[in-house]
């Protein structure tokens, strides 16, 4: 088929790899336009799907916006079947979702309709949820309302911070998104639209959410910290000049104490209610690093409370 492929992200690159190396007609690539990037901004650096993009010699298009006539002219030139969709970042009008003949199909990583929105990875394992998936879905003008097609579930395990699951669930993606395109081709796809039930919206990840807060029960505390894990990071005050201390890694323990305080000296650290223990810690500037090692340049001794 004739394909339209908008992504940006490195979540986006494996599903544009698969569509191609399925032997399918990519028209163009639509991604964000390059970032500032280097100490002072100046740089700009291609997004990920960009570079592979271009690689595959493909045609890139990286528009500011997608509403207008002309932009909506320069789509319709394709002469796209369909559209796919990944972690674009920017919104689609209508007249770019009605262009395509068979439409624009999107890969949302959520078991829809639980964690419509921008963060459902972090959100469902922030919510304690035990299992997720991805879904490809008919987009339409609504907020990921579309009707569904195909879902891969996803087990969450009880340690599974947002990265691993992101790397999981990026590549089945790829391969469910291939075999949806597989059946639209044949005319077998068929969709579902959403239950009325069970609507839950997956809030973009604000920097008041990222400290952790010690008084909550453990169980809150570790998926908080998977959750927001390898990025942008829970994190705590560390020291008398309150360095932060990004908390990458943790698992429940035993133990019970004040909330905050470090029940021995492997960072097992108290909650409102349990305990967790620190696995892996990032210092501003430095490379995660395990316990042990973290524990060799920085003092956390029985007794301390951390903030």
């Amino acid at each position: 088929m004739r394909i339209v492929f908008m992504g940006t992200p490195d979540f986006a690159v494996p599903t544009l790899s698969e569509i191609v190396g399925r032997g399918h007609d990519v028209a163009a690539v639509y991604t964000r336009a390059p970032a500032p990037a280097g100490r002072r901004g100046l740089d700009l650096t291609p997004s990920p799907v960009h570079q592979v993009a271009e690689r595959f010699g493909l045609k890139v298009l990286t528009p500011r916006s997608l509403r207008g006539e002309e932009a909506a002219a320069e789509f319709r030139g394709h002469g796209a079947d369909v559209a796919v969709v990944v972690a674009y970042g920017l919104i689609l009008p209508p007249a770019i979702l009605q262009a395509p003949a068979l439409g624009c199909l999107n890969l949302h990583g959520s078991l829809l309709p639980r964690w419509r929105g921008a963060a459902p990875i972090q959100r469902a394992i922030m919510a304690g949820d035990r299992e997720t998936g991805v879904a490809v879905m008919q987009m339409e003008a609504g907020l990921d309302t579309g009707p569904v097609g195909l879902v891969e579930r996803i087990p969450i395990g009880p340690d599974m911070t947002a990265g691993d699951l992101h790397d999981r669930m990026m590549v089945l993606g790829a391969d469910l998104m291939a075999r949806a395109l597989a059946a639209l081709e044949r005319g077998g796809l068929g969709f579902t639209p959403q239950p009325e039930e069970g609507v839950v919206y997956a809030a973009k990840i604000e920097k008041g959410e990222t400290r952790i807060d010690w008084s909550q029960p453990a169980s809150a505390v570790h998926d908080r910290i998977r959750g927001l894990s390898p990025f942008p990071g829970a994190w705590f005050p560390l020291g008398p000049d309150e360095a932060r201390v990004k908390v990458l890694r943790s698992t429940r323990a035993e133990g019970t104490g004040a909330p905050g305080e470090a029940l021995d000296d492997r960072l097992t650290i108290a909650c409102g209610s349990g305990a967790v223990r620190l696995l892996e810690l990032q210092k501003a500037g430095k490379q995660p690093m395990g316990a042990d090692a973290f524990l060799r340049g920085n003092s956390v001794p029985s007794g301390t409370r951390l903030p």
